[in-house]
């Protein structure tokens, strides 16, 4: 592996993400609590790994600009800026929603996690169409 394939292994992360924070709500909704915990875990895991190699790859390579046409451009700079603000949060609030749990704050784990959970899963699958537009769209 070299730091060319970091970004597909990031995007990966990220959709990878994105399908646990959908199972962990969906058990937490069907009252299954191991299970979501499990989801919950994993995609706190998988986003910190994502982080890592993120870091990695910009550490190493630098970054990539989007060179495609002005209207997707236009389209590609506002996913990025609405991705970039959000992901900055999604850290503190992760880790937020986990601890009050964590603490058996279950009425406040709940009310913080109404925010963390879409913020978090907008910013994993906006990860990906990022990732598409940038190395599948640009050229």
């Amino acid at each position: 592996m070299t730091y060319a394939d970091l970004p597909l292994v990031n995007a990966t992360l990220n959709g990878i993400s994105a399908c646990l924070l959908t199972a962990g709500y969906g058990f937490i909704r069907q009252k299954r609590v191991t299970a979501h915990r499990v989801c919950m875990v994993s995609a706190l895991i998988t986003s910190v790994a994502f982080l890592t190699t993120y870091a990695i790859y910009h550490l190493h390579a630098g970054s990539k600009h989007f060179v495609g046409p002005d209207a997707i451009r236009m389209a590609y700079l506002a996913l990025l800026l609405s991705h970039t603000v959000l992901a900055a949060a999604v850290p503190v609030l992760a880790l937020i929603t986990l601890s009050r749990a964590l603490k058996g704050q279950l009425d406040r784990h709940r009310a913080i996690a109404r925010i963390t959970l879409p913020i978090w899963w907008y910013v994993s699958v906006t990860g990906v169409l990022i990732y598409v537009m940038l190395y599948h769209v640009s050229q």
